[in-house]
């Protein structure tokens, strides 16, 4: 799964304008759960992201991988905090 978390996140941050973060995560306490915070423009740029090659490489890839997959949507609280946020990673 690193292998192609790596590529996917990069590809995505580097290619697709709508994409603002791909951050894979390996849980600490159970090295074979990963999480991944994705954070898109729009809906429009999260469903262009599920179009594209590296994507979809990533996908197959990882198919026998993945036992659970949740997709929830989440609302950020104070939106504002994330320009914060990625301003401090410059």
């Amino acid at each position: 799964m690193p292998k192609f978390a790596d590529e996917v996140d990069r590809l995505s941050v580097e290619r697709e304008p709508g994409v603002i973060c791909l951050f894979p995560m390996q849980s600490a306490d159970a090295p074979t759960h990963i999480r991944i915070l994705e954070i898109y423009a729009s809906d429009e740029a999260y469903q262009n992201h599920l179009k594209t090659d590296h994507f979809l490489r990533y996908k197959q890839g990882t198919l026998h991988m993945v036992k659970d997959l949740k997709l929830p949507t989440m609302q950020p609280l104070d939106p504002a905090t994330m320009q914060l946020i990625f301003r401090k990673l410059r």
